[in-house]
């Protein structure tokens, strides 16, 4: 009798291995296990408005469910909803858009998912402005490509270069990725530069998630105005404070269109219909919603940007757009991710790293500030004593070192 082969080492993909962690969300799961253990945490670490969604949207849910509305849909949306989201985009954007260039899609990260797989193969080059959604990379080395990040500068107020941009291009650049309004810096791209990028070549990715959500007087510019070959990404998770509902979209070149569809078709097959009930009702009726969280939003903007500063951070200008801070946070050390996980474990209070953002972001702390009064007040109060802490030891140290 022969013996039993050993059993081989299981050998994952390389797709798999490609992707980094995404440092906002363990924050948030190390917050979640404090929790659980009785610890209040004050949550600034991710991008979860502290708002009620529109009221109407919560009802069209309710009322869909208890109609039974729980079956599959057409994959790229009810009608309703492709032709609620063409007519809110031909008021926001000032340019008609047509129905059947809209899909919908479960959340926006799924709109990114469907569209790297439409356009990135092994090889390929994306260009992407740093720094970045955590996720950007990732879903580029997914699909086999290769990120290439162009540096921005906080002194420029994180704008892109688009000669910098230009300089990075090669044979093998298949698209530039660009969100304006951008996660994490808040930076608002100037139309030249949106008119720039759109001119360079490769197909523009145009994650305009935070459309809308803009102070002072700055103005977003949708690629949607530029030409027709954009892929863009929106939703209604921050707009509307609906991110659990998970629903957003992408609206597509006509020639993409149908390849997106089979990719729907057999990735996702469809978003939830009743939720797509929801996003019907907040484009008909939440607008006055949003603009409350907008004017709330501005109010916390300058609260958090203030007490920020007060004890030390850098922050060169207020952000334009968004609703995060990025702030310098070298005076308390310059590895981010241990600082935010210290600040987790000693003030109780959830920041984001910032080398989750990249190498740029790196000394760097982000803070959400689509949050309640009390809860940026909470996590100010919670901050101060023990970054206090945190630089006399660090002064000390340096003192010790002869510096």
């Amino acid at each position: 009798m022969s013996a039993p082969n050993p059993r081989k080492p299981r050998q994952w993909t390389v797709r798999s291995d490609a992707l980094e962690p995404f440092l906002a969300m363990e924050v948030l799961e190390r917050a979640a296990e404090l929790e659980r253990q009785g610890v209040e945490i004050a949550h600034l670490e991710l991008g979860e408005p502290e708002f009620a969604p529109p009221p109407a949207a919560s009802r069209a849910c309710a009322d869909a469910l208890a109609r039974d509305e729980t079956n599959y849909t057409d994959s790229r949306g009810i009608w309703p909803l492709r032709e609620a989201i063409a007519a809110d985009l031909g008021v926001r954007v000032g340019r008609s858009v047509p129905v059947e260039r809209v899909l919908v899609t479960q959340g926006t990260s799924s709109a990114m998912t469907l569209s790297f797989a439409c356009l990135v193969e092994a090889g390929d080059e994306v260009l992407i402005p740093t720094p970045h959604y955590p996720c950007y990379p990732n879903f580029v080395r997914f699909y086999g490509g290769e990120p290439v990040l162009v540096p921005t500068a906080a002194e420029d107020g994180w704008h892109i270069d688009p000669d910098r941009v230009a300089a990075a291009i090669t044979p093998r650049t298949k698209a530039i990725v660009v969100g304006s309004p951008a996660n994490p810096t808040g930076a608002v791209q100037p139309r030249a530069v949106m008119e720039r990028l759109a001119e360079l070549g490769p197909t523009l990715i145009s994650d305009e998630i935070y459309s809308g959500l803009v102070y002072d007087e700055h103005q977003t510019t949708s690629a949607l105005s530029l030409g027709d070959e954009a892929f863009v990404l929106d939703g209604f998770s921050k707009r509307y404070a609906m991110t659990g509902f998970r629903l957003g979209w992408v609206v597509a070149p006509e020639a993409a269109t149908r390849r997106l569809q089979i990719l729907q078709q057999n990735l996702f097959i469809s978003a939830n219909s009743f939720v797509q009930c929801a996003g019907i009702a907040a484009l008909e009726e939440g607008a006055g919603m949003a603009a409350q969280m907008l004017e709330a939003c501005t109010e916390r903007r300058s609260l958090l940007v203030e007490g920020l500063r007060r004890m030390g951070f850098g922050i060169d200008r207020d952000p334009e757009g968004a609703f995060y801070v990025l702030a310098d946070a070298t005076r308390f050390g310059s590895d981010s991710r241990r600082l935010a996980f210290e600040l987790l474990e000693r003030a109780h209070v959830g920041i984001t790293p910032g080398i989750d953002f990249g190498e740029a972001a790196e000394g760097r702390l982000r803070f959400c500030y689509a949050l309640g009064r009390e809860t940026i007040e909470t996590a100010l109060a919670r901050l101060e004593p023990v970054l206090e802490e945190i630089s006399a030891h660090s002064d000390g140290r340096m003192k010790g070192m002869g510096a």
